[in-house]
């Protein structure tokens, strides 16, 4: 008899106040499928009826009970994070999750609760950028950067507003499972299948409409075309702006430099190669644009800190 893995547990934790999207976000994209080999468990601090934020409610069939069972859990948004912390109850169960080995990941204002715990105490954190300095304010110890979408710091990580919530679960599957597995997400999701960490949370200056439309094309048709030599100049023209127009647009949108995009989409297409086909590690170093397994294995090892054959072992069983 063929035993089946364990589903990999997430709990996502409701507290009062909570923020819809925030909640909805992690329960929707872990949801149980054929694709994603997940549980979730929407808990509060006790089961029963949780009152949220923007006028809605939450029913909740499991306590704290959740956190221990949970091998991630997330911590959703909620109003009014800087006028006081979570219930002790609370507080406790998440720090003894952390201690049982489970991983903590905050969304937008969510980062509160989590750094009265004690456990963002030196490390790197992000929050909604209205919260930003309130966050730092509160707890000094906390290293706060407002100018990311999200920061994983191992065991503890949090991200911005709402929408990079999308961002920080897709980052989650992508250690998890792999990059095929995030990518086929983030298509069910309608989002984009990867946006820097580092990226901005905002652009602080007016991108005229029209260049934001083009550049997003070109993006698409470079996609398409990464076995193909794709310069800044080849960008540029197909974008029709100039390379210094190009190159700062560009690292505007998406927190890259155009060659640094190229490289970590060409690594990205290897991942799925490699999770995917047969092709020994010379024919997708052709595949991806990178010419040869000795470059591959060189930018592979830089981006990712492992080698392609150990990333083949690990996310093909």
């Amino acid at each position: 008899m063929t035993l089946l893995p364990r589903l990999h547990r997430v709990a996502v934790l409701v507290l009062e106040g909570a923020k819809p999207l925030d909640v909805g976000i992690p329960a929707q994209v872990f949801t149980t499928r054929a694709s994603m080999p997940y549980e979730v468990r929407v808990c509060g601090a006790a089961p029963g009826l949780i009152t949220g934020g923007d006028g809605l409610s939450y029913h909740v069939a499991d306590g704290l009970d959740a956190l221990g069972w949970a091998d991630i859990v997330f911590l959703p948004g909620y109003r009014f994070p800087d006028r006081e912390d979570p219930p002790a109850a609370v507080l406790q169960a998440l720090i003894a999750a952390h201690e049982r080995g489970a991983r903590l990941a905050a969304i937008s204002t969510g980062a509160f609760a989590l750094a009265a715990t004690g456990l963002l105490d030196g490390k790197r954190a992000t929050t909604h950028w209205h919260y930003t300095r309130q966050l730092a304010r509160k707890h000094p110890q906390v290293r706060v950067d407002e100018n990311v979408l999200f920061v994983d710091e191992g065991s503890v990580l949090t991200s911005a507003g709402a929408a990079s919530g999308i961002d920080l679960c897709l980052h989650v599957l992508r250690g998890d499972l792999g990059v095929a597995a995030s990518n086929h997400a983030a298509r069910r999701l309608v989002a984009a299948p990867y946006r820097s960490g580092g990226q901005a949370q905002y652009v602080p200056h007016s991108v005229p409409a029209p260049l934001g439309e083009r550049f997003a094309a070109t993006r698409e048709w470079a996609l398409h075309r990464l076995d193909k030599p794709l310069s800044l100049e080849v960008l540029a023209r197909h974008a029709a702006v100039s390379p210094r127009t190009f190159s700062r647009r560009f690292a505007d949108d998406t927190g890259y430099t155009p060659m640094q995009w190229v490289m970590r989409a060409r690594i990205d297409l290897a991942r799925e190669l490699l999770e995917l086909s047969q092709l020994s590690v010379e024919q997708v170093a052709v595949r991806v644009g990178l010419g040869t397994g000795a470059n591959l294995r060189l930018h592979f090892q830089r981006i990712l800190g492992t080698t392609p054959s150990q990333y083949r072992r690990t996310f093909v069983a």
